[in-house]
């Protein structure tokens, strides 16, 4: 099979401050050159100049607050369609209902480049659906599974 979409999770402002994943375009176009399908599906954020790659990103919820990327698989089938605007998993919902959410392992996030010092602002951050703001803050309940110092 020629086709890949690359689900990369746990990149939302409150998992991990939604850092640029621009990198990851010269990898997908370089797949993309040799023949395969390409997509990427992220919780994080991309540059808007991010080229010929197809993506879906700011999905929310995002995975570390109970999204669905957090349930997907290796292997599973993701069908993307830009002009239809359609992302969907292909997965049967009694299987998806019994999976469990994926983990996060943000030991090596919590300190270094600063991360300490901002880590109270990031556990109190809007999604990216409401702009990851800090101020005026309401964090949903389903938000509250867990935060990077319980992780």
């Amino acid at each position: 099979n020629r086709d890949l979409v690359a689900v990369v999770r746990f990149q939302g402002p409150q998992a991990n401050g939604m850092p640029e994943l621009h990198k990851l375009i010269t990898y997908l176009s370089i797949a993309m050159d040799r023949g395969y399908t390409v997509g990427l599906v992220t919780d994080g954020r991309l540059s808007g100049a991010s080229g010929k790659v197809p993506f879906a990103i700011h999905c929310t919820p995002e995975a570390f607050c109970g999204g669905m990327l957090a349930k997907v698989k290796d292997g599973d089938i993701i069908r993307m369609d830009a002009q239809k605007s359609v992302l969907e998993l292909k997965v049967d919902e009694r299987e998806l209902a019994q999976r469990d959410f994926a983990a996060p392992d943000l030991k090596s996030h919590r300190y270094g480049l600063g991360r300490q010092i901002f880590a109270p602002l990031r556990k109190d951050l809007l999604g990216a659906e409401e702009g990851a703001s800090s101020i005026f803050t309401y964090v949903h309940e389903s938000c509250k599974v867990a935060s990077p110092r319980e992780v």
